[in-house]
């Protein structure tokens, strides 16, 4: 039985190759430390064996999974070594892959195919990706310095354009009475409280609810174009079609479509959640015996 799993670092899906997923804490070892990375392991395994209990249709037993596949935020060397020696305590008869969360997206959009793959929510990242390993990778360095098209930068470019007023009086008055902050905690959430582009990208719903109004919009398309413009077009590929998962693609697709065409590149696949192209991934190339 082959068990794959995508994680970032607010929660991760755990899947049995066939059946439904189950969702845990997230796991991202640059941040957590072993006790809580193994606590994470194990409340995914006690999940899916409940999941197996529950529907019947399937027996779920640790001793039995031959390999597991996890992809995951942070998930790079020294730090994947952890998680890996972790996985493979929690399933010992197991053959373990661990892999980033960036190389799992490029399996889920491309498949065997080359392609540019990116992940555009909380944060952004993107890859070229050959069909069996990425090749090139513009730096996502965080939403201080990058991050473009990521629910973090939309968020700042957001209040930085209310509190300056650059945006409509009607857009301004809305953003108050709906989100009910002030400057001040707006100033305080970003500077002084914990995970700050957490803060900023929970402000992306306001923007879909207003899309109708051309500034908004214009302020969406604009960062996708930001985020094209100083990622993927650094891969020289126009010809490559480009792929998008995650949460902030699938509100604003149309918006990312406007972006591309208006940047002269190639829309590929627009995928929510990256599990279902792995799983699709895992099935075709257990068919197919590579």
């Amino acid at each position: 039985m082959i068990l794959i799993a995508d994680s970032g670092s607010t929660k991760t899906t755990w899947l049995c190759l066939g059946n439904e997923g189950v969702t845990t804490l997230g796991i991202n070892p640059i941040r957590d430390n072993e006790e809580t990375i193994s606590k994470a392991i194990e409340r995914g395994r006690e999940a899916l064996y409940n999941q197996s209990k529950e529907s019947g249709k399937y027996s779920f037993l640790p001793q039995e999974i031959d390999h597991v596949y996890f992809y995951g935020a942070g998930c790079i060397p020294p730090y994947s070594t952890t998680v890996k020696r972790l996985i493979q305590r929690a399933y010992p008869n197991a053959k373990v892959s661990v892999e980033s969360d960036m190389m799992g997206a490029a399996l889920a959009l491309c498949g065997h195919n080359e392609g540019i793959a990116c992940i555009l929510g909380t944060g952004s990242n993107s890859c070229h990706f050959d069909g069996k390993k990425i090749i090139n990778q513009t730096p996502a360095l965080g939403y201080i310095l990058g991050d473009e098209g990521s629910g973090a930068s939309l968020g700042k470019r957001l209040v930085g354009d209310i509190l300056k007023k650059q945006l409509p009086t009607s857009i301004q008055e809305s953003f108050y009475e709906e989100t009910s902050l002030s400057q001040h905690e707006i100033i305080d959430r970003v500077y002084r409280q914990p995970m700050p582009n957490m803060f900023l990208a929970s402000l992306t719903p306001f923007l879909a609810r207003h899309l109708d109004n051309s500034k908004v919009e214009a302020l969406v398309v604009d960062e996708f174009r930001r985020f094209l413009r100083r990622n993927i077009k650094n891969y020289g590929r126009p010809e490559l079609a480009v792929h998008f998962v995650g949460g902030i693609t699938a509100t604003f697709a149309k918006q990312l479509q406007k972006a591309i065409e208006k940047e002269g590149l190639i829309l590929g696949q627009i995928m929510s959640h990256p599990i279902v192209g792995m799983e699709k991934y895992h099935l075709e190339t257990c068919e197919k015996g590579i």
